[in-house]
């Protein structure tokens, strides 16, 4: 294998791991957002359906024809994501640190650093 293949598919391999690494990190940031929406609508009108009456049934019902409609929607964005990031070129930018490099002469001392 050549050098100009190599480092062609080692890119080629870095951009398909970088863009499936945004694809994870971009559906968990989505079904975090509907499952916190859905957590706060609870915590705040679950007295409506909190109950045995008629009148609360009805709005238990409500609010579950509503979850089904927001988990839904977002599902189906959760899966746009993949075909939206297909139209483009990912490349993950790494924390990167450059280090200097010191060399040593013969004599044990140090000389000029590149």
């Amino acid at each position: 294998m050549d050098m100009k293949k190599y480092i062609s598919t080692r890119e080629e391999k870095y951009n398909t791991q970088s863009r499936e690494r945004l694809t994870k990190i971009l559906k968990k940031k989505i079904e975090t957002t509907m499952i916190g929406a859905l957590s706060s609508l609870e915590e705040n009108f679950k007295f409506l359906w909190d109950g045995d009456s008629k009148e609360n049934k009805a709005m238990l019902e409500i609010y579950q024809n509503i979850r089904s409609e927001i988990l839904d929607k977002g599902n189906r964005q959760i899966r746009n994501i993949d075909s939206e990031l297909s139209q483009y070129t990912v490349t993950w930018n790494k924390y990167t640190y450059n280090m200097p490099v010191v060399f040593k002469n013969n004599t044990g001392g140090q000389s000029n650093e590149r």
